[in-house]
């Protein structure tokens, strides 16, 4: 019996499921990692099928894993299905086109008992900060099996799925900085935003521009993926008060002189967003610049709370 499709097919997949207990799903232990790094998972697997006994576990690796090494466990038999990538990866300067595809480990698990099995694994680039990779698991039991197969759609509550496939969420790197991005005379570095709450209308961006050429150049605006426009922003008292408003005429960055867009300061104001924006996410947008044209960069998304001073609320945005 196959218990398993194919691997492109299995992320749509959403497999019957003969016991499915609302609580104690498979789960893994640590479920988040950085980008091209080695992962150490450590399966949980709490019950069995509806008081049977487990007999054998099955897990799927996803496309884009690689340098598979499962752990042999005592009293459990082990054996994996290899076979060829979609694509060739580069692992530490070695080009790795197939590898370990599936990990079937088979012995005996009471009902009554938990237990835990482990797997090495690589995770590459195919997979960037904000995304979860899912690993599908199927408990063949005495009587019965259980499959953790179920991926949630796109802005989809995981939780609410009946069985689960459990996931590895990839983040940033803590220590990670980004390469700084050179247009003629322009270097853009360290483009950052902040998550925001469910329901903000707002989001703000902030980046550090050098202008080492001979000429002045002005930032005018931007583009933003789920914003409606992107606008330069400052911080400016207005009576007692102190207020963001729009940039007249973009912000200009003189010869020699290097100007931070942060928090406080400032800064870019993504418009009318319609999601939120979540920790750990990279993502792409545009800068427009009135003689450098428009420069790509990457927004890598940190916490609430990352820099100083306040996000404009959104009320304070209606002109």
């Amino acid at each position: 019996m196959t218990l398993f499709r194919s691997r492109g097919a299995f992320v749509a997949a959403a497999l019957s499921v003969l016991s499915t207990p609302a609580l104690a799903h498979v789960t893994f232990e640590t479920a988040q990692t950085t980008p091209n790094s080695t992962f150490k998972a450590v399966l949980r697997i709490p019950h069995g099928c509806d008081g049977q006994p487990t007999l054998k576990l099955r897990v799927r690796i996803p496309e884009g894993i690689v340098a598979v090494k499962p752990m042999p466990k005592a009293g459990w038999k082990l054996e994996t299905s290899k076979g060829a990538y979609v694509r060739a990866y580069q692992v530490h300067g070695e080009t790795i086109s197939e590898g370990v595809t599936d990990i079937i480990w088979s012995g005996s698990l009471d009902d009554a008992f938990y237990d835990e099995f482990v797997f090495q694994a690589r995770f590459t680039d195919a997979y960037q900060p904000g995304a979860t990779v899912y690993f599908p698991v199927v408990q063949e039991c005495e009587k019965g099996i259980a499959e953790w197969v179920q991926v949630p759609a796109a802005g989809e509550d995981p939780h609410r799925l009946a069985s689960p496939a459990p996931g590895v969420k990839i983040v940033a790197a803590a220590n990670a900085s980004p390469v700084a991005r050179k247009v003629g005379a322009l270097t853009i570095d360290q483009p950052w935003s902040r998550a925001t709450p469910g329901g903000a209308k707002v989001g703000g961006g902030y980046v550090r521009i050098t202008n080492t050429g001979s000429e002045a150049d002005r930032l005018v605006g931007g583009s933003f993926p789920g914003a409606s426009r992107v606008e330069v922003h400052e911080m400016a008292m207005d009576g007692d008060i102190m207020r963001m408003k729009p940039v007249q005429g973009g912000l200009e960055i003189k010869p020699g002189a290097t100007v931070d867009l942060k928090p406080g300061g400032h800064h870019l104001m993504f418009m009318d967003l319609k999601e939120p924006l979540k920790e750990g996410q990279t993502v792409k947008g545009t800068l427009v610049f009135e003689k450098a044209g428009p420069v790509e960069v990457d927004y890598t998304v940190r916490g609430m709370g990352a820099g100083s001073g306040a996000l404009p609320a959104a009320d304070e945005h209606k002109h």
